[in-house]
């Protein structure tokens, strides 16, 4: 692009557009879509750096396309892809061209952002925008970068413009800042205490908030609650013959479970409403599951201590201890997102939730045949006048899909046994293997482009932990301490004083925390101390220098850049185009100079 391309924009707080202006351009960036793709085309040949699709000149197009709204251009882009995608799933006639516009709409914000200044890129990527939807409401706030994770666009968010943004966040070099009206803006945290470089400065409640200091907390805090639980399911043997009341384990378990529960139900309340039903992932699932089960337990285990008889104190308190255990499989599960840093098991976890979500078809068809078939056995089984539970028919026809059928059942009855073999051939030998094949489906299409979903699930997991409005960040158990003590004092207390108020409560609160992470930063995160830096962090790879382009040697006599590295790459070919665009630039050079060779000729004809 140009120079002028590349000038930085105007600032967005003073420019911000409406969004029945946003609206306009998304239409406008369609209109050119369908313009530059009226027949299919394969997304891999969209996609290509080299693409004969998506040129520069394309790219000038569009980007010429936003006039003076140049800063909303990304989310235009993205929003322009969400609408395809929407045709292409409600459109099968229509599928691979509207697939094959989603995709040029997202590597041309891609490219777009490519060419963004350094200094207005956090900018771009973080500030939220409004259009109007093709029902007549306006969607929710968000970013590029929130469209881009709310609609998994694994091309942008693979980008390392993306990926600078995403670090950024992850390592608290920008923050968020919440202004009226539930908006958010991240801004550098240098910036925010530039004339400030004490060592108490460092010390900073705020950064609790820091995805990359939350994960770690949490981490701790989850270890130190599975010590817990573990101590508390040992209760009933250690404990068969004791009072009903809670012991200490119990009561620690409980309270924290409670925390959990109020985060979770917070943060849901918040997705909902500030952000979109999209921000829920795997892992909110597992947690309001886990949740319920805790709080089942705990219910009736108050049930049991509330009751004179000892028989029913005991029966209930023997449930709510097998309902506890049931929650173990769960909690152990959470550990995984310990090592999620790693691209292997963040794959893996894609992995799982893709095929969670693809036998979603295997768990349909196996409801709607399991019902006929329990309806048919029933029937024959009530045909002599006499019929079992029906519990007892669901029982034999589970056994059967787990491959331990029990054909005995129905050996007086030859309809029956006819019936139970159609059974275990159509779940054993079709839908199970529908179910195979959609799992290894789901587990080719990642791993694939494992690289791209694995940075698209990294990006989705740190702005998820930012994302709801929060200006004082509790994280649980403590959040009790925040909506037992200090919540209910924000009604009659000023901003100033409220804030003030959870600075230092916060700051008693995580001392430990905050000292260490303060300690982090100043060693870590200094050029004073860059042996621990370099001992803290991964190897990096060398940085391109000029210097290192035509090195000089202390060798008498010899010297290694003979040829200056200016000219070695002159041979080298032009890999920014592709072999179509290079041939058809080279043929129009071609006819330039045929057309300079019959002017001179025409030129001597008539000299003649």
């Amino acid at each position: 692009m140009d120079a002028e391309d590349r000038a930085p924009l105007a600032t967005l707080d003073d420019v911000k557009p409406s969004p029945e202006t946003l609206t306009k351009l998304i239409k406008r960036l369609r209109a050119l879509t369908l313009a530059l793709l009226p027949v299919e085309v394969d997304p891999e040949a969209i996609n290509e750096p080299t693409s004969r699709v998506i040129t520069p000149q394309v790219v000038k197009a569009y980007h010429a396309a936003a006039g003076d709204f140049v800063e909303a251009l990304p989310y235009c882009l993205l929003g322009a892809r969400v609408e395809f995608i929407w045709e292409a799933n409600h459109n099968p006639a229509d599928y691979g061209e509207n697939i094959g516009r989603a995709t040029a709409c997202e590597v041309l914000a891609r490219r777009i952002i490519h060419f963004v200044p350094s200094e207005t890129l956090n900018t771009i990527m973080s500030t939220r925008f409004q259009h109007v939807e093709t029902d007549g409401d306006k969607s929710d706030m968000a970013s590029a970068l929130e469209m881009a994770i709310d609609s998994h666009c694994t091309i942008f968010l693979s980008s390392s413009e993306a990926q600078n943004v995403v670090n950024s966040l992850w390592r608290g070099e920008i923050v968020q800042q919440n202004n009226k009206n539930h908006d958010i803006d991240y801004v550098p945290y240098a910036d925010i205490y530039a004339d400030d470089d004490s060592v108490l400065r460092r010390i900073d409640a705020s950064r609790m908030s820091v995805p990359r200091y939350q994960s770690i907390f949490r981490v701790v805090v989850w270890l130190i609650f599975l010590l817990v639980y573990s101590q508390a399911v040992k209760q009933p043997l250690e404990r068969s013959q004791g009072p009903p009341e809670l012991d200490a384990w119990e009561i620690i378990l409980y309270t924290m479970a409670l925390a959990f529960l109020f985060e979770d139900l917070s943060r849901l309340y918040k997705l909902l409403k500030f952000v979109t039903y999209k921000a829920y992932n795997f892992w909110m699932i597992i947690a309001i599951v886990t949740d319920g089960i805790l709080t089942a337990a705990f219910v009736l285990r108050i049930a049991g201590m509330s009751r004179a008889n000892e028989d029913q104190s005991a029966a209930f308190r023997l449930k709510s201890f097998q309902i506890l255990s049931f929650a173990a499989p769960l909690m152990w599960m959470k550990l995984i997102t310990i090592f999620d840093g790693y691209k292997y098991v963040g794959t893996m976890q894609i992995c799982v939730a893709r095929m969670l979500q693809e036998s979603g078809i295997f768990f349909a068809l196996l409801s709607v045949l399991s019902v006929g078939f329990a309806q048919g056995l029933y029937a024959l089984d009530a045909s002599d006048g006499s019929a079992e539970p029906s519990g007892t028919i669901a029982k034999v026809l589970m056994e059967a899909l787990l491959q331990s059928p029990n054909y005995d059942k129905f050996s007086g009855s030859t309809a029956g046994l006819m019936l139970y073999y159609i059974w275990g051939v159509v779940t054993c030998l079709i839908l199970l293997n529908i179910l195979i094949s959609l799992f290894s489906s789901a587990y080719s299409d990642v791993v694939d482009d494992a690289e791209a979903q694995y940075l698209a699930f990294f990006a989705s997991k740190t702005v998820g932990m930012i994302r709801a409005p929060d200006s004082y960040v509790y994280p649980a158990p403590f959040n009790l301490i925040e909506v037992v003590l200090i919540s209910p004092l924000e009604l009659c207390m000023s901003p100033a004083t409220y804030a003030k108020l959870n600075r230092v409560v916060m700051g008693f609160v995580f001392f430990i925390p905050l000292v260490t992470i303060a300690f982090y930063e100043a060693v870590a995160d200094t050029d004073k101390h860059m042996w621990v830096r370099r001992w803290l962090s991964f190897d990096e790879a060398p940085e391109d220098r000029p210097e290192d382009r035509d090195p000089e040697v202390q060798e008498e006599g010899r010297v290694i850049s003979k040829v200056p590295f200016e000219e070695l790459v002159k041979k080298f070919p032009n890999t920014n185009q592709s072999s179509e665009a290079l041939m058809l630039k080279e043929i129009v050079e071609l006819k330039k100079q045929l057309a300079r060779v019959l002017e001179k000729l025409d030129g001597k004809e008539e000299g003649i």
